[in-house]
């Protein structure tokens, strides 16, 4: 597949590493020679020096045989115009990142696809939602959602207080018949191997277990792990920045009380006329004595999402030093993600994992609906649409040549999520999440096209 990324930002530079990963023929266009030089040396792809928007510089990209064009600049009127001329240059796919989240809540209306513009992703409108999500199922360290919750995935640790501790996936179904999850990854404690659990797969105290579930899946995980079920009122979010101002917003909306903390006067004073639900704080949150003013210790949770990667995750570990259950830190630096369960921060979020989640279903094979990587495991999570010519179609999942690093963790039809078991015979229209290690995900994507 033949992609040309225009903006060796963070985002441009993180999505062609992990395209070129998957030997993509990858193109990186820049006007700044020193982060083209740095890509270029870093990694196997093309790059070409210049200003996107310029119709010559597309040319000499060769746009008019891409696949598909990602304009990932840090403007979004750039990028907008980016795509919009690649479209009509030949560009076969275009996606534009873009920072006003209003143009995703009217896409359709304003019918950007007339334009020349397939998709819009706003990384921190991902964020936003992301957090979001892991604060509506505080007990898990990771969630993902399908077709507005049917399915849902969930990570968390497995602790002694578990109840199939002990047990293998089979015997833990047998004892409990009626449960609307399954096991679809696990990594053992203190090592770096993802497993695709069978039924002669035992679960292990400290065991990093990703289910998914259907409705009424995740209390029952709970309840049979032992992880209390917090409701979340109290929130204390730390930053001025867009994805701070989002999530204040947001949370604000649904009734929780936020507090927000933002050191510079001009912005705190301008978030707190924009936002008159919201508690904006003008002073250094990083202050263990002001969060202590504050009453940190009464929070449900607490949010880092400033500039700094590194004071995030410091304010993270003062909250859960005060007993604050659910700390969610935003970093930049791919690498923090393996020490995240060690140093115990509940849930980590990263703006360019969550932007190529969300551009890579657009490269797979198959009718790729949603895809999510699992956080510090060699997975993937996809959820493809059946068609009539899918070599799944009518179909017993037994009785797919399914490889044995893969597993279906559900299906969902008429828009119910099914946990689907041997016997479920798979019809065209079906919604199918599947889990995958990366080395497997081809021969899965085949039985998709």
């Amino acid at each position: 597949m033949k992609i040309i990324i225009a903006g060796a930002g963070e985002v441009g530079f993180h999505l062609a590493k992990l395209l070129s990963y998957e030997s993509q023929e990858i193109t990186l266009i820049d006007p700044n020679k020193k982060s083209l030089a740095h890509a270029d040396s870093q990694l196997d792809i093309r790059v070409v020096k210049g200003d996107a928007t310029s119709i010559s510089v597309l040319r000499d990209a060769r746009i008019d045989s891409a696949d598909l064009l990602i304009a990932v600049t840090s403007s979004e009127t750039t990028n907008i115009t980016i795509s919009v001329l690649s479209k009509q240059l030949g560009a076969k796919k275009t996606i534009a990142r873009i920072s006003n989240t209003e143009f995703i809540r009217y896409k359709d209306e304003v019918g950007f696809t007339k334009f020349g513009i397939d998709e819009l992703i706003s990384p921190e409108a991902l964020a936003a939602a992301e957090i979001e999500l892991s604060l509506k199922q505080s007990s898990f360290k990771e969630n993902y959602e399908f077709e507005n919750g049917a399915l849902t995935m969930r990570g968390l640790t497995l602790s002694s207080t578990a109840s199939f501790v002990g047990k293998t996936v089979k015997e833990a179904a047998q004892i409990f018949p009626e449960i609307h999850f399954v096991p679809i990854a696990i990594q053992r404690f203190g090592t770096q191997n993802t497993i695709i659990p069978r039924g002669d797969t035992q679960f292990r105290r400290g065991d990093t277990v990703v289910f998914v579930t259907s409705e009424g899946g995740a209390d029952e995980l709970c309840r049979l792990t032992g992880k209390a079920k917090a409701d979340i009122k109290n929130v204390m979010v730390l930053g001025g920045t867009q994805i701070a101002y989002k999530t204040a917003r947001n949370l604000s909306e649904k009734g929780i009380n936020v507090k927000l903390f933002e050191g510079n006067r001009e912005r705190a004073f301008e978030i707190a006329e924009e936002l008159d639900r919201v508690l904006v704080i003008n002073s250094d949150g990083r202050n263990v004595d002001v969060l202590e003013e504050e009453n940190i210790s009464e929070m449900d949770a607490f949010i880092a999402v400033g500039p700094n990667s590194e004071t995030n995750i410091m304010s993270c570990l003062v909250a859960k030093s005060k007993e604050v259950k659910k700390t969610i830190a935003l970093v930049e630096n791919m690498d923090y993600f393996d020490l995240s369960h060690s140093i115990g921060i509940d849930t980590l979020i990263n703006k360019k994992l969550l932007a190529a989640n969300n551009i890579f279903r657009y490269i797979r094979r198959g009718e790729v609906v949603a895809m999510t990587k699992l956080s510090n495991l060699n997975a993937e999570l996809l959820e493809f649409e059946v068609k009539s010519c899918s070599a799944v179609c009518n179909k017993s999942i037994k009785s797919i040549d399914f490889p044995r690093t893969a597993i279906i963790g559900g299906v969902v039809r008429n828009g119910e999520g099914i946990i689907a078991l041997g016997d479920f015979v798979i019809k065209e229209g079906d919604r199918v999440v599947v889990c995958s290690l990366l080395k497997s995900i081809k021969r899965v994507e085949k039985l998709f096209l």
